[in-house]
């Protein structure tokens, strides 16, 4: 009855794994309908979803087809989620998710070595912090470049902290996810709409979805990957030296994206539907996610590494939520302003902190799930920002606890 990946579809089933991803996603847009499910959004159903049928053998926890979703379904929702952002409107938006993006690289940097100093993890526990601290500030690219740069080639240990890393990122976004949920909470930061308007993007811009409207989306998010990936290829085979323009993809793609969203926002608002594709595609891009995670492996063979990602987590959280916070109190209490300027409201801190944990492709993504188009670009931004200082704070702790 089970496939020999141990689950009931089977790996190499690649429509069967691509169509669970889906319905998964379904699942997610169903249950946040109900009244039973409104609490949370479809966001965290899909991640819960996902978490459990891959537990429980229903799903594989690693099939081609989640590398599909990662490598050509995930650009794509970029541009689906930029193509109403006019950069004019959000230059106020970016500073402020920056300032919680330099909180969550500060967070994630002392969570890293206070967990460290606190378990035993071995001889190169110093190499370990590193690379916790590069995937929890830039992602899986930093994540591989400091294990290359160290030299850390134990195999089982990158299997297990693999493993932490899918498990405790899932869970990590889900909670990102629920924290809006909490009325004390929302009210211990800026008070600040982030919906671009008086209406969200997807009530205002999706009202007249039609077969023109969904190809034209379709055509300009495709061509917007293709030429940032030509630029890219371009670049690397004329520009000569050692670096690799690769790691500037999601900039490109940004900067292509917004580029006509704020030179033509009129014309780019007739692009009904994709929005809405890309809230879709960002379902099962939670899933793909979520099904990675491992948790009999992880009881099994990295309890001390899940100890030391969820003290890391933890101190991560203190810093950018209670920074937050402290920074926000002090602004509204200088300008007697719920909306002061440099006050940070908690969804600008939700984004920064799952830009710092997962990469510019979630940030979006969580954005626009939860209702806050306004954020989609900082969210973009930061994460990109993330790419170019993961590495080097990764290294930077790891000489630290060598020292």
């Amino acid at each position: 009855m089970f496939s020999q990946s141990g689950s009931l579809i089977a790996a190499d089933q690649h429509f069967a794994a691509i169509g669970a991803l889906f319905a998964i996603a379904l699942f997610g847009f169903w249950a946040e309908k109900k009244s039973w499910g409104k609490l949370v959004t479809g966001a965290v159903w899909a991640i819960l979803g996902a978490i459990l049928a891959s537990n429980l053998g229903i799903i594989p926890k690693d099939a081609p087809a989640y590398g599909f979703v990662f490598k050509y379904l995930v650009p794509a929702l970029i541009p689906l989620f930029l193509m109403h952002a006019d950069v004019r409107k959000i230059i106020g938006e970016s500073g402020r998710v920056g300032v919680g993006f330099i909180l969550a690289c500060i967070g994630t940097a002392i969570g890293a070595i206070v967990a460290a100093s606190l378990l035993d993890l071995g001889a190169k526990e110093g190499d370990l912090a590193g690379i916790f601290t590069a995937t929890y500030t830039g992602g899986s690219v930093n994540y591989a470049a400091v294990i290359q740069s160290t030299g850390f080639d134990d195999a089982n240990i990158i299997s297990a902290a693999t493993a932490v890393d899918n498990l405790m990122s899932a869970v990590f976004l889900a909670c990102l996810a629920l924290m809006p949920a909490s009325v004390w909470l929302m009210g211990k930061f800026a008070q600040r709409s982030h919906s671009e308007g008086d209406a969200t993007a997807l009530s205002h811009n999706e009202k007249d979805v039609s077969g023109f409207s969904i190809a034209a989306a379709l055509t300009f998010s495709i061509l917007v990957v293709a030429v940032s990936d030509g630029i890219v290829l371009l670049l690397n085979d004329v520009v000569a030296g050692d670096f690799n323009f690769s790691g500037l993809r999601y900039v490109f793609i940004t900067v292509l994206a917004v580029i006509p969203a704020t030179l033509f926002p009129q014309k780019m608002q007739k692009m009904h539907g994709g929005q809405s594709i890309g809230l879709v595609l960002a379902f099962v891009f939670f899933a793909a996610i979520a099904a990675g995670a491992d948790v009999a492996k992880l009881i099994g063979t990295a309890p001390i590494l899940l100890a030391f990602v969820v003290i890391l987590l933890t101190i991560h959280g203190l810093v950018v939520f209670g920074g937050g916070a402290l920074i926000s109190a002090i602004a509204i209490k200088v300008s007697k302003n719920k909306d002061a300027g440099m006050a940070l409201s908690l969804p600008e801190l939700i984004v920064a902190s799952n830009a710092a944990i997962l990469g510019a492709t979630t940030a979006p993504a969580l954005a626009m799930a939860r209702g806050w188009p306004g954020l989609v670009t900082p969210g973009v931004l930061v994460g990109v920002a993330g790419y170019i200082v993961g590495t080097p704070l990764g290294l930077a702790v790891a000489a630290y606890m060598a020292g």
